[in-house]
């Protein structure tokens, strides 16, 4: 058993898909490309921004045929699917604006993990930008581009080798400790060697704090707004019973009062309402 640092952080993620044996073994066992790089940035943008969104990827590397992004994210977004697109192709356009024609030099490869879940519980899905021939269905080899979107927590028994390794690793991470006697390929018991509780340094463990007291003041302020969203639905039905019980005539107003929850000054407040009503 080894204690990890959780990889839905994106400091950890980063510790350990930033070191090029890991990132370039991972996108292999992905895309089936095999980059030739030396090293992978982190927090990269383009300057100017595209489409003037200025969009930041966690992971990044290039060489002189593939450009690959890698992004982690724990939270599911609405616009989770749209938001990574827009990266990829901010990645895409990037290229094109000093080129002859409007064929990118480099193929593009976008990767995103989800360490959450999503409403599909897909474990892998993609978007394959090459056209398909409407009677065959054929891919026609033009476009090489793709996004590769992967949620973890999904993973079942039907995702084959490679795959099936990384993805457990990942979502075995969440827990903080991983039985290494699991797995076998040596670059994902690289993964948790990277990310070994006892083996961050202070500047890893202090940007973790920060995630995860952000983290905790996000769920804070989700639950007041649901407590919030629940307190108005109670009020709302507390003043439509009165309403009800007003409109029948049978009950005086401190009995509603005792039924409804709601003070005799505010059933007061509705009588003139319910008058008009009836008649």
């Amino acid at each position: 058993m080894k204690y990890v640092a959780s990889l839905r952080y994106g400091v950890i993620f980063k510790k350990a898909f930033g070191d090029v044996e890991v990132f370039t073994q991972f996108v292999k066992d992905f895309t089936g490309v095999q980059l030739e790089i030396d090293k992978v940035e982190t927090e990269k943008s383009f300057d100017p921004p595209i489409g003037n969104v200025d969009s930041r990827f966690d992971l990044y590397a290039q060489d002189l045929k593939n450009r690959v992004i890698v992004d982690i994210q724990h939270q599911h977004f609405a616009d989770h699917y749209h938001r990574f697109l827009h990266y990829h192709c901010a990645a895409l356009l990037e290229q094109v604006k000093n080129a002859k024609n409007y064929q990118p030099a480099l193929r593009v490869f976008t990767i995103v993990v989800l360490t959450s879940g999503n409403q599909y519980e897909s474990t892998i899905s993609t978007i394959h930008f090459d056209p398909v021939d409407f009677v065959t269905q054929k891919h026609l080899g033009e476009i090489e581009h793709k996004v590769l979107y992967l949620t973890p927590k999904h993973l079942n028994s039907d995702i084959p080798e490679p795959y099936h390794e990384w993805l457990q690793a990942i979502t075995d991470s969440l827990d903080e400790q991983v039985e290494e006697s699991d797995y076998h390929n040596p670059v994902v018991l690289k993964v948790f060697d990277l990310i070994q509780r006892d083996g961050l340094t202070p500047t890893d463990r202090a940007r973790l704090k920060d995630e995860y007291s952000l983290e905790e003041a996000n769920r804070e302020r989700e639950a007041q707004i649901l407590a919030q969203g629940i307190t108005q639905g109670e009020r709302k039905m507390q003043f439509s019973l009165a309403q009800k019980l007003l409109q029948q005539g049978q009950l005086d107003l401190v009995s509603i009062a005792d039924v409804t929850g709601l003070t005799i000054e505010e059933l007061k407040s509705l009588q003139p309402s319910v008058m008009t009503q009836c008649r």
